[in-house]
C-alpha cells in the first residue's frame, strides 16, 4: 500500500468504529505556549483530556502533522543518519474522551492492523508491551485478543524514578497521566537486534508501530496517581513507520513517499540519487521546512523562526557538501506539493510563498557563510598555539550559522585543529539553556477547572443576568468573595465577550441590590467565561443571581476597529499579494494592531492605497452578515481561519463588503461597514524577519488622530512663519539652508584639522628609529581624527599616531600606523589597548582603527600607551 492509501484507509476504519474524523492542526499549537511545535496528535485535544472543553463527539481519528525539531522533543541532529528519525511525520491517531477505554482500544488496534480487511500483518510478526503492574492490558492481549504470552513483554520503571518508563505517559509532572501499550513489529531475524526490553532493544529488528496511551489517573504535586472520573485514550501510529512495514523495506527513506523526494533533491542539487545521509537530510527538511511556512512560520533569530532557519540552513549545509551550486532547496517544493499536497491543500495553495521564502533564506545563507568566513579570519589572524578555541566555533556556528565541519576544513588546511571538548561544552549549555525555556512548567492541577459551561449571550446585547456557579480567589474554588476581594466570577450564561482571536475581553460590573463586581477583564477555560475583577460592595456567593452590564462604549469602539482589522486584511492580500498571512492581532477600544507576513517595508503608496481600499468598503456601509455553519462548509466558502485560533465543528463566519472579506471569527463586530466611519494607519513596522506590523485608528479614535495631526500642522506651519498650505516648501527651503551650512562647517573644520596637523607633527617623538605621536584634541569627531590622521602619516613617515578627545562627554579615539610597520605594529592592537583604558571599546585594520570610552579622566593615559605600546613591539 502506498503512503496515502494507508493513510486513508486508517481514517475510514475508524469512522467505521463511531469515530469523528478531525482534520490535522497547525504545526503551531493554538493558544498553548508549552509547546514550541504540535509534536502529537494529541495535541490539539489537551483541553478535552484536562476537561476544560467538550466537543460535539468523544471519538476522533487523525492523521496529524508532527515537527520535533527544537525544544523537548528534538531529532534534529539524528536526521539522515537512522532509519526512522525524522523533523516533520505524520502521527495517525484515534482518542477517546471518557467513552472507551483499554479493551476497545487494543482491540481497535489489532484489528486494523491484522484483519485482511485492512492491513493484513503476519500476527506472529507482532509483539506487545504493557507497563509492569497493568494486569487489566496485559490479561485483554493474551486472553481476548490471543497474544502468546512470549510476545508479551512487562516493562517497569526503567528510567530511574517512579512512573518514568517507556510504557507510562505523562503530560507534564503533574496532570494526566497513565500506562500504555505498544506494538512492535518484528523485521526478521536478517536484521540485528532484540525485543522490547532487551539489550538489544535498539536495533531495528523490533520497531514500535502503535502506542495505546491510557489516561488514567491525575498526578498531583506529591505524586500521588488519582483515578480519572472519565478515563481516555490517545494513540498515535507513525505513518511512515507503518508505511515501511506495508511496503516491505526497513528504512523510511525508503518508502514511496521519500523515494519521490530523493529523486526531486537529487535533481536539484545535481548529485547521484545513491541514499547518502546529506542527501536524505535534504529529502527530510524540505517536508519541514515547507509545512512550517504554510503554517505562518517565517525564519528569524528567535522563538520557531529561528529553528526554522537552523533547518533550512542545515539543508543548505548538506546539499552544498554534494555539490549543490546556487540555490537548489527551494526546487524541491514541487515535488513535496505533487506528493502531499493532495492530503494537505494548504501546501498547494502556499507552493509560490514557500518557495519564495527559501529562496530567500538560501541567498541570506550564502552572505551568511561569507560573513563568516571574514570572522574567521580574523580569529586566526589572533590566534596563539595551534588549536581554534571551542567558544570561537560556538560562535560562528551559533551567532553565523558556520558550519562545523567547513571550520574543520579550514582548520586542516593551515595545520590547526578544532577544541572539540570546548565546543561540545558550549553546545550541552545551548541545549541545556533550550531544555530549561521549553519544559513543561505547568502544574495542571493549579489550573482554573469549572464544570459545565457559560452561555454566551453578548452578540446580541449588553446586558441580562447570570446565576453564579463558581467563584476563585487566587485560584482556589471559594463560596464567596467579600467587599474587597479580588476574584473570578463564573455566570452560568454572561453578556461579557471573553479575550479570543486578539480581541480583548469585556468590562463593566455584575450587580445586584447592595452587590456590586467591578469587571475589569473577561478571559475563557474551557467552556466557562471569567469575569475578573473586584467586589466593589456587597458579598457574593454561589448560587446567587446578578445582574449584567457591559460598558457600552468600550464595547462599542473595540468592535468597530475589530472589523475593521477583517477589511484591513483583505485589502493587504489584494495590495500585497496573497503571501499575506495574519501572524497576530490586537483590538481593544483605542485602536487595532495587525502583524502579517510581508518580505519588506509597504511603500507610502501601498498605505495610501490600503486606506483607499478600506474607506471605500466602509462607505458602501453594507451589512456585516454573520452566518453559523460547519467547518468544511465554511472552507467550501472561502473564509479564511485566523493565526492561532482554535476552531469547534460549528463555526461563525463573517462577510463583509459583499464578499470583500470572509473569514472565521468568533468576534464582535460592527453592524454595517459604515459604523467603522473613517479607517486611518498610523505606523507600519517590522516586528521580525518577514513580518510587518500595521498599527490604525477608527472612528472618533481616527477623527481624534486626525484633529491631532491638524494641530501639529498648524504649529509646525506657525514656526516656519507660513501657513499649512506652505509648510512644505518652507521646510524644503530650510533643509537645503541647513545642508549647505552643514558644507560649510565641514570644511572650516577641515581647514582647523589641517592646520592642527601641521603644528602637531612637530611634538612627535622618537622611538628605535619611528615617530611616536599622541595627542588630546577635544571636540572632533572621529571622522576629523581620522582624516588628521592620514595627514599626519604623510608628514612623519614611518610613524605610530594615537589621537583622542573628548566629545558630548565621551572619548573619540582614532589610531594609525604606517604600512611599512604594520608587520610589526597593528593600529587595532593599540587601539584596543587605549579603548579599554578609558572604559570602552575599540578595533580595526592593522593601519587604521578607531575606539571610544566613558571615562574622560583616563584619556591622558590612554594617549601615553602610544610610546609604550611601540617600543615593546619593535
Amino acid at each position: 500500500m502506498k503512503s496515502a492509501e494507508i493513510r486513508e484507509a486508517f481514517l475510514r476504519f475508524f469512522e467505521e468504529k463511531g469515530h469523528t474524523r478531525v482534520a490535522s492542526s497547525s504545526l503551531i499549537p493554538a493558544n498553548d505556549p508549552t509547546l514550541l511545535f504540535t509534536n502529537a496528535g494529541m495535541n490539539q485535544f489537551k483541553d478535552c483530556f484536562l476537561g476544560l472543553e467538550k466537543r460535539s463527539y468523544t471519538r476522533a481519528a487523525t492523521s496529524q502533522k508532527c515537527v520535533r525539531a527544537g525544544g523537548k522533543h528534538n531529532d534534529l541532529e539524528n536526521v539522515g543518519y537512522t532509519a526512522r528519525h525524522h523533523t516533520f511525520f505524520e502521527m495517525l491517531g484515534n482518542f477517546s474522551f471518557g467513552d472507551y477505554f483499554k479493551r476497545d482500544a487494543i482491540t481497535f488496534a489489532w484489528e486494523f492492523l491484522t484483519s485482511p480487511k485492512w492491513l493484513n500483518l503476519p500476527k506472529d510478526k507482532l509483539w506487545v508491551t504493557v507497563y509492569e503492574t497493568d494486569d487489566e492490558a496485559f490479561d485483554i492481549w493474551t486472553k481476548e485478543v490471543g497474544v502468546p504470552v512470549e510476545h508479551m513483554v512487562r516493562i517497569g520503571d526503567n528510567k530511574g524514578a517512579p512512573y518514568a518508563s517507556d510504557n507510562f505517559w505523562t503530560m507534564g509532572d503533574t496532570g494526566p497521566c497513565g500506562p500504555c501499550t505498544e506494538i512492535f513489529y518484528d523485521h526478521g531475524e536478517g536484521i540485528w537486534g532484540g525485543p522490547p526490553g532487551s539489550p538489544e532493544e535498539d536495533g531495528d529488528r523490533y520497531i514500535e508501530i502503535w502506542n495505546n496511551v491510557f489516561m488514567q489517573f491525575n498526578r498531583t504535586a506529591d505524586g500521588v496517581l488519582h483515578p480519572l472520573p472519565a478515563p481516555s485514550v490517545d494513540t498515535g501510529m507513525g505513518l511512515e513507520r507503518i508505511s515501511a512495514v506495508l511496503q516491505h523495506v526497513h528504512s523510511n527513506y525508503e518508502i514511496d513517499l521519500f523515494q519521490n523526494l530523493l529523486a526531486a533533491s537529487a535533481e536539484a542539487i545535481g548529485c547521484a540519487n545513491d541514499g547518502a545521509p546529506s542527501l536524505k537530510v535534504v529529502a527530510d527538511h524540505i517536508r519541514s521546512c515547507s509545512f512550517l511556512i504554510a503554517d505562518g512560520v517565517l525564519p528569524s533569530n528567535e522563538g520557531r523562526g529561528y529553528v526554522l532557519r537552523r533547518i533550512i540552513r542545515r539543508a543548505c549545509r548538506h546539499g552544498n557538501k554534494l555539490g549543490a551550486k546556487g540555490s537548489f532547496f527551494y526546487k524541491i517544493v514541487g515535488a513535496l506539493v505533487a506528493e502531499m499536497g493532495e492530503a494537505y491543500p494548504d501546501l498547494k495553495q502556499q507552493q509560490t510563498h514557500i518557495e519564495r521564502v527559501l529562496r530567500t533564506e538560501e541567498e541570506q545563507f550564502a552572505k551568511t557563510l561569507e560573513q563568516g568566513l571574514k570572522i574567521l579570519e580574523q580569529d586566526l589572524a589572533e590566534l596563539n598555539g595551534e588549536m581554534i578555541p571551542g567558544e570561537v566555533v560556538f560562535k560562528l556556528y551559533d551567532t553565523y550559522g558556520f558550519p562545523v565541519d567547513l571550520t574543520n576544513d579550514i582548520a586542516r588546511e593551515r595545520n590547526l585543529t578544532l577544541d572539540e571538548e570546548g565546543f561540545e561544552r558550549e553546545m550541552e549549555a545551548q541545549r541545556e539553556r533550550a531544555r530549561s525555556a521549553s519544559a513543561f512548567g505547568v502544574d495542571y492541577n493549579s489550573l482554573v477547572k469549572v464544570e459545565g459551561e457559560t452561555l454566551f449571550t453578548g452578540y446580541d446585547s449588553h446586558a441580562g443576568s447570570g446565576s453564579i456557579v463558581a467563584l476563585f480567589k487566587k485560584g482556589v474554588a471559594v463560596p464567596q468573595l467579600v467587599e474587597g476581594d479580588e476574584g473570578v466570577v463564573v455566570l452560568d450564561q454572561t453578556p461579557f465577550y471573553a479575550e479570543s482571536g486578539g480581541q480583548i475581553g469585556d468590562t463593566g460590573y455584575l450587580f445586584a441590590d447592595g452587590q456590586r463586581f467591578d469587571v475589569r477583564d473577561t478571559t475563557k477555560v474551557g467552556s466557562a467565561f471569567l469575569h475578573h475583577g473586584l467586589v466593589a460592595a456587597g458579598t457574593l456567593k454561589v448560587g446567587e443571581r446578578l445582574e449584567t452590564q457591559v460598558d457600552a462604549s468600550v464595547r462599542q469602539a473595540t468592535s468597530l476597529n475589530h472589523s475593521a482589522t477583517h477589511l484591513l486584511h483583505a485589502a493587504l492580500r489584494q495590495v500585497l499579494g496573497e503571501h499575506v498571512q495574519q501572524k497576530g492581532s490586537l483590538v481593544d477600544s483605542q485602536r487595532l494592531r495587525f502583524d502579517f507576513s510581508h518580505f519588506e517595508p509597504i511603500k507610502s503608496e501601498q498605505i495610501k492605497e490600503l486606506e483607499d481600499i478600506v474607506n471605500a468598503e466602509v462607505r458602501k456601509n453594507t451589512p456585516v452578515q454573520i452566518e453559523s455553519m460547519d467547518i468544511e462548509s465554511a472552507k467550501r466558502k472561502g473564509a479564511m481561519a485566523l493565526f492561532g485560533e482554535k476552531y469547534g465543528d460549528t463555526v461563525r463566519v463573517l462577510t463583509m463588503g459583499n464578499g470583500f472579506s470572509v473569514e472565521l471569527c468568533g468576534g464582535i463586530h460592527a453592524s454595517r461597514t459604515g459604523d467603522i466611519g473613517v479607517f486611518k494607519i498610523v505606523s507600519e513596522a517590522g516586528v521580525a524577519s518577514g513580518v510587518r506590523r500595521i498599527e490604525a485608528v477608527t472612528g472618533a479614535g481616527a477623527l481624534a488622530y486626525l484633529n491631532k495631526a491638524e494641530e501639529q500642522l498648524k504649529e509646525a506651519a506657525g514656526l516656519l512663519k507660513g501657513n499649512k498650505e506652505s509648510v512644505v516648501d518652507k521646510l524644503s527651503s530650510l533643509l537645503d539652508r541647513n545642508r549647505q551650512l552643514e558644507r560649510e562647517l565641514e570644511q572650516l573644520k577641515a581647514k582647523a584639522a589641517s592646520a592642527a596637523g601641521n603644528d602637531l607633527a612637530g611634538s612627535a617623538v622618537e622611538v628605535k628609529g619611528v615617530n611616536v605621536l599622541a595627542a588630546r584634541l577635544d571636540g572632533l569627531d572621529s571622522k576629523a581624527l581620522m582624516a588628521m590622521v592620514d595627514q599626519l602619516k604623510n608628514k612623519l613617515g614611518r610613524a605610530v599616531i594615537l589621537l583622542g578627545g573628548e566629545l558630548d562627554g565621551k572619548v573619540v579615539l582614532v589610531a594609525g600606523v604606517t604600512a611599512d610597520l604594520t608587520g610589526q605594529l597593528k593600529a587595532g592592537d593599540l587601539m584596543k589597548q587605549a579603548a579599554a583604558h578609558v572604559g570602552g571599546k575599540g578595533g580595526g585594520r592593522p593601519d587604521m582603527a578607531q575606539g571610544g570610552g566613558t571615562d574622560p579622566s583616563a584619556l591622558e593615559s590612554a594617549l601615553a600607551l602610544a610610546k609604550s605600546f611601540t617600543e615593546a613591539g619593535l
